[in-house]
């Protein structure tokens, strides 16, 4: 005992107090404290990487429930499940299991169908945040990285989308999977030991294959993901969020307006991921998405008219059908074949541009600061014309990926549509971001005026009056 007080052994503390006995160790409080004063902008839109985050999260749960039940494997016997029409059929163990967990298996077909959902709103929720970080210049300084990774995220997750409805050997992947072979074939001077080198053989390509899209799909793809969605999250909480000027007049540049992770944000996200899995799931049980028993198993000598595949891919599939049919030949030897054109140099162009605009706007505006504070898309008219722009670009080569859809449906000739298209995809985006400049400095014009007026009617009445003599006192 020393001055009437026992000594406690440390092993003691720790059983008595452990929290206590944890913090005094790795200061835990203190790392928890700024954790939950952590501050989130009080705006709608800052919830959209929220939702691709919470549809990943679902996209894992799922797939991990199907990869228990998916063969990937090619391997063919004839089908004996309960879909009639296929019933004799040879079909590969990828496509019969697939059909197995569509009917067999207990909530096989909720499963699948809400994994498949979750992938397309995934996508769609990455290109709407995408939108809102270019259109408020969300990318500047000192953003860049932040930027660009939500863009590799991007396109990774366009890949991965790729391979997701390529596995299930049916009809209609069977036929993306040749038009992808074909533009791999494409790329100038490595185009056909690439091909060899995915695929292991001429196409449709080794039975190997199929297990190494499988693997891609499960744990390569998901894992660059992950990684991503890591680092960007990272980069975000130490940057920091952005915050929109006009939300707060207290927001600045270097003072921080919103909630606190704790109690504000957390149970905001806590509904947002509890919202977002009820939709996800209500869609997968009511909605039918991909129903492979009406394609049938693939054939290499099989087609169908009208297969379209899902909606992120669907400009590829524009600016395919738009180029013309040409290939670049030298002394015979074919050195660029046509499916180049459209299914690889169109998206490395978007990729490039939307890479390279940072850097671009910088040097055409001469700002390089620092920045906290969000844009108006009016802030800007330059980024917001040459965005929309470009935008409406890439719109159209994705409805032109609908030509065949509307030659079935409304009976337009194709290449009637196809002539539309290769004009308009010229014409409208320039005619829209210089509508949209000039709205931009309108509008620009407006709120001068108005700020203008504002301050005229803002001062004092007697300001306007004229002064009144102050009589004087006879001396």
């Amino acid at each position: 005992m020393v001055g009437g007080a026992a000594l406690v052994s440390p092993r003691e503390r720790a059983a008595r107090d452990p929290l206590g006995f944890i913090d005094e160790r790795l200061s835990t409080n203190q790392l928890l404290r700024k954790a939950l004063r952590y501050v989130f902008p009080d705006h709608w839109s800052f919830m959209l990487g929220e939702v691709a985050l919470y549809a990943f999260l679902i996209l894992v749960a799922t797939g991990t429930f199907l990869a228990f039940f998916y063969q990937p494997s090619l391997a063919t016997a004839p089908y004996d499940g309960p879909f009639a029409a296929l019933r004799g059929h040879e079909v590969s163990a990828a496509y019969a299991s697939t059909l197995n967990l569509s009917s067999t298996v207990p909530a096989g077909l909720l499963i699948r169908q809400t994994h498949h959902w979750a992938a397309d709103v995934f996508v769609a929720a990455v290109v709407i945040h995408l939108l809102r970080v270019f259109f408020t210049g969300a990318y500047r300084r000192p953003r860049e990285l932040t930027y660009l990774i939500g863009l590799a995220m991007l396109f990774a997750g366009l890949l991965e989308g790729y391979l997701g409805y390529s596995m299930v050997d049916d009809l209609l992947s069977g036929m993306g999977l040749a038009i992808g072979y074909s533009v791999a074939l494409s790329l100038p001077l490595v185009g056909g030991n690439l091909g060899l080198l995915i695929w292991g053989a001429p196409y449709p390509g080794d039975p190997s294959f199929e297990s190494r899209m499988f693997i891609a799909h499960v744990f390569l793809f998901p894992a660059i993901l992950a990684a991503l969605m890591g680092l960007h999250l990272a980069l975000v909480a130490l940057r920091h969020h952005t915050q929109f000027r006009r939300s707060d007049p207290r927001a600045s540049e270097r003072r921080i307006v919103g909630v606190p992770m704790f109690p504000g944000q957390v149970p905001r996200s806590l509904g947002l991921l509890v919202g977002t899995a009820a939709v996800l799931f209500g869609l997968g049980a009511l909605v039918q998405i991909n129903p492979i028993w009406l394609w049938g198993p693939y054939e290499t000598w099989l087609g169908t008219n009208g297969a379209q595949p899902d909606w992120y891919l669907g400009w590829l599939i524009g600016a395919l059908r738009l180029v013309p049919g040409f290939d670049v030949s030298i002394a015979g030897a074919t050195i660029v074949p046509n499916p180049f054109w459209g299914g690889a140099l169109f998206p490395l162009i978007v990729l490039g541009v939307l890479v390279a605009w940072p850097a671009v706007e910088r040097r055409l505006t001469g700002d390089r600061a620092a920045h906290n504070l969000l844009d108006r898309p009016r802030d800007a008219p330059l980024r917001t014309g040459f965005g929309l722009g470009f935008l409406t670009w890439v719109v159209l080569v994705f409805f032109a990926g609908s030509s065949d859809r509307l030659f079935v449906f409304l009976g337009l000739s194709y290449v009637t549509q196809i002539w539309f298209w290769r004009f308009a995809v010229w014409i409208i985006p320039v005619l829209v971001g210089l509508a949209a400049y000039r709205s931009c400095r309108a509008l620009q014009g407006f709120e001068a005026v108005e700020a203008i007026r504002e301050a005229e009617e803002a001062r004092p009445a007697e300001a306007a009056l004229p002064a009144r003599r102050t009589p004087t006192t006879p001396g």
